[in-house]
């Protein structure tokens, strides 16, 4: 008979539970997840895979990104979570696009990257690039993974190696340590982290309210073997705005007003290019970004349009077919990356609210795991 006690439960068995779980079974802790699916089937898997270091928000969020990476770096191998491509390289088409990335290169987060010569991009790149190329920025930070194949083999890692029990098709009704009220019954645990994602009204729902949070939903395809190969993943001008470690920075300003004056369309569709590419040398394109309090199911054929679009300007290639398309869902704020409230003292209330779950997940839950049993975690090795 399954266990019903534990030292931690986790409600939510997306990426940002999973990392809890990862870090609190890491501490010598049992360790219960909570999952209202069969499996993960939200964002969590809806996404790149793509482990961002070079354009998160200058500061804290940079530096959970970098301990993230770190826990992949880690994590993959043992997990047989393959790593599908290492490095990022954001091409730049203008003049204001380059003065960005130089200006991104002098910072601290600029340590380790390098500005390439169109050339220089090019003989990495296949010959990639389309003629008004000017230069590329080179970071050797990022990893990606497959999201969709990823996040089911950490679950089964976490439960075959490091012992942490799942309740899946579950939902946790009420929280009250040492006890959760749930739709398979009760479950102890001492403490609880709730990792809700984009449900806003389960639990904590007047917690959640004041942080005024909308939804966004983004659009990505997966198109087929283009014929080359990436050298990494590939970002493009538009990236140089949107990711706030290059956005905020004083010169993005001529570059987006630049921008929303050639490409006005592709801002009402939120549209920016991550390009990556998998084993079967297939390539995941995206994305685009609607906000609302729920975002509707229906994807604006136009933003298809302007992804599609902004790979040709990038890459100076035909788009290959569409294979797939997918809508995804995540909680979304202005003027936070993530949000960790506290309801009790033994419970912690965990959204991650800038799309940057994959990436900065494990270094948040380093925090809160830490802030919960009393541990300097953030430190560890």
């Amino acid at each position: 008979m399954t266990s019903r006690i534990f030292d931690l439960a986790v409600i939510g068995g997306g990426i940002i539970g999973l990392a809890h779980a990862y870090i609190a079974a890491k501490a010598g802790k049992r360790v219960a997840i909570i999952e209202k699916d069969v499996r993960a089937n939200g964002a969590s898997i809806r996404n790149f895979g793509f482990i961002t270091v070079s354009g998160q928000a200058r500061g804290e969020s940079w530096q959970l990104a970098r301990r993230t990476r770190d826990a992949w770096a880690r994590i993959a191998p043992k997990a047989g979570i393959r790593i599908e491509q290492e490095g990022l390289y954001l091409t730049a088409r203008s003049r204001e696009a380059m003065a960005v990335i130089e200006a991104f290169l002098a910072t601290e987060m600029g340590e380790s990257c390098k500005l390439l010569s169109p050339d220089a991009f090019r003989t990495k790149a296949n010959g990639l690039g389309g003629a008004d190329l000017m230069g590329a920025l080179y970071s050797p930070h990022e990893v990606r993974v497959e999201s969709r194949n990823a996040i089911p083999a950490l679950a089964a890692w976490l439960k075959e190696t490091l012992g942490v029990t799942f309740f899946n098709e579950t939902v946790a009704f009420e929280v009250a340590p040492p006890r959760l009220r749930t739709s398979r019954g009760t479950i102890e645990a001492g403490a609880v982290v709730v990792c809700p994602g984009d449900d806003f009204a389960t639990l904590y729902a007047d917690r959640i309210a004041q942080y005024r949070l909308r939804k966004c939903r983004l659009s990505m395809l997966k198109l087929a073997d283009p014929g080359f190969e990436l050298p990494g993943a590939l970002m493009s001008d538009l990236s140089l705005v949107r990711y706030r470690g290059y956005g905020a920075l004083p010169e993005a300003r001529a570059l987006e007003a630049k921008l929303r004056v050639e490409q006005p369309r592709h801002f009402e569709n939120g549209v920016h290019l991550i390009v990556a590419q998998g084993t079967d040398g297939g390539l995941i394109v995206g994305d685009s970004h609607h906000y609302d309090a729920l975002p509707g199911p229906f994807a604006p054929a136009t933003a298809e349009e302007d992804i599609l679009d902004e790979f040709v300007r990038a890459t100076g290639r035909d788009a290959p077919p569409v294979l797939e398309r997918w809508v995804g869902i995540y909680a979304s704020a202005d003027d936070r990356t993530y949000l960790i409230d506290k309801p009790e003292d033994d419970v912690r209330l965990v959204i991650v609210t800038s799309g940057t779950g994959a990436s900065t997940g494990f270094g948040i839950a380093e925090k809160t795991i830490g802030d919960l049993f009393g541990l300097n975690l953030e430190t560890a090795a």
